[in-house]
């Protein structure tokens, strides 16, 4: 077998737009890191790193939106069913816009208590209040734009999710470093700058997801009448989904909180080096929303082949993308690093722990493409209990940090993404050798 078959081909013609897009969005965040870095206090920087974390937890808690949506629009489009295609966008997205302005409306008891429970000093809880006040404003538009990325994602249209994060993310670069820089409002910029970047985005998907139904001949009476039926699926897939979307934010939300109980330099230098990480989760995502879209498309159409064809071929690329991004860590993360702030001390700090941003991508990229296989396949319950086998490792190796330090959370993160990687590839070799992938009865396996 040759190194880049067809199935390598089908999976970069997917992959690589949502790549190039996909990396927009940590580098938005390099952004934020690197205006609000270079401020006259690192409060700024602990500030916004807090109240990205926060707004990470909660958003990312509904995450299940994006990722029940492309799995089941995919396969939806696999079979060829347009009810069920119009179904796969109306229920998700009325649940998004619920939820946001469900958010919206009680912000503000649900900062105070969230950043009551992250705990950090005065200054840096303040900044991370200002924050979080302006960002939650878009969460409407936030949710909703979760579901059109799903789906545009699930119906193979590449084009469509490169547009949304392409402009929406360069058009808030473009207003951070106005709003921070230009007009000096400093944290406040940089959420406002996201508020107006998630609308202007969410206009765009609305318009591209009508032009996408309007080819497949979903009529705007077959939408209005999605929202039914069929809902008990969702709600189990969503359910399921939703436990494993909290134990990660937990997990990731520790990093946080607990660099925060080691002091403001701790907290700044964790969001500096999760930039790393954050960069290089996302694109290798590009690969996961690939075999997310192949994985759902074969499990509509019921083909092995394709599935098999498909998973070796991200084995492979995928594996070669994380090691390029392993060796540029190792060789320029200095410099990345004296880009990111021109605080000495921050500076000095974040080498202490660059060793740790070499070795997770070759350590995550295992679970970023068994995500985009059980996605695929709307295997909830297999994510969620794969999530609370990586989460209970995360939480045993939390215990080394009275003797580790900082070092202690590294390894923690690297311990979960190990684990996430092993127990999904376990129960993905045991359901296919039991050829049990495929419900015999056709049925879904959250049914």
């Amino acid at each position: 077998m040759g190194f880049f078959t067809t199935a390598d081909r089908a999976l970069w013609r997917l992959a690589l737009p949502m790549i190039f897009s996909n990396v927009t969005v940590p580098l938005l965040g390099l952004v934020d890191t690197a205006v609000i870095g270079h401020l006259d206090s690192a409060d700024y920087l602990g500030g916004v790193a807090i109240g990205a974390t926060v707004t990470s937890f909660l958003f990312m808690l509904l995450l299940f939106l994006r990722m029940s949506t492309t799995g089941l629009t995919a396969q939806a489009y696999g079979a060829r069913d347009p009810v069920a295609l119009a179904r796969a966008l109306a229920q998700p997205l009325l649940i998004a816009l619920v939820a946001g302005i469900a958010i919206l409306l009680f912000r503000t008891p649900l900062i105070t208590l969230s950043l009551h429970l992250v705990g950090g000093s005065d200054a840096v809880l303040h900044q991370a209040h200002r924050f979080l006040d302006i960002r939650w404003l878009s969460a409407p538009a936030s949710l909703a734009n979760m579901v059109l990325l799903g789906w545009l994602l699930g119906v193979q249209y590449a084009r469509a999710p490169v547009i949304l994060l392409v402009v929406g993310n360069l058009l808030n670069i473009v207003l951070d470093l106005w709003l921070v820089v230009g007009a000096g409002m400093n944290v406040q910029g940089a959420a406002l700058a996201t508020v107006i970047a998630e609308y202007a985005t969410l206009l765009i998907g609305m318009v591209m997801a009508w032009k996408v139904l309007k080819l497949r001949g979903i009529t705007a009476a077959m939408l209005c009448q999605a929202w039914r039926g069929d809902v008990g699926r969702l709600l189990a897939l969503n359910r399921d989904i939703m436990l494993r979307s909290l134990l990660i934010q937990v997990c990731f939300a520790s990093i946080t909180v607990l660099g925060a109980r080691q002091g403001n330099e701790i907290v700044a230098v964790n969001a500096l080096l999760m930039a790393f990480l954050t960069f290089t989760a996302y694109a290798l995502d590009g690969f996961a929303y690939a075999v997310e879209a192949h994985s759902g498309q074969a499990y509509g159409a019921r083909d092995r082949g394709q599935l098999l064809a498909v998973w070796r071929a991200a084995c492979r690329q995928a594996g070669l993308v994380a090691l390029g991004f392993a060796l540029v860590y190792a060789l320029c993360g200095g410099a990345i690093i004296d880009a990111l702030t021109s605080i000495t001390a921050l500076r000095a700090l974040a080498r202490e722990y660059l060793g740790w941003q070499i070795v997770l991508p070759l350590v995550g990229v295992w679970c970023y493409l068994l995500d985009g296989m059980f996605v695929g396949a709307t295997r909830g319950r297999e994510m969620r209990n794969s999530m609370a086998i990586a989460a209970a490792g995360f939480a045993l190796t939390l215990l080394t940090i009275p003797r580790l330090g900082n070092h202690g959370l590294w390894l923690a993160l690297m311990v979960f993404l190990a684990l996430r990687g092993l127990s999904l590839g376990w129960l993905w070799r045991r359901l296919w050798r039991h050829n049990r992938w495929f419900p015999v009865d056709g049925r879904s396996p959250v049914e």
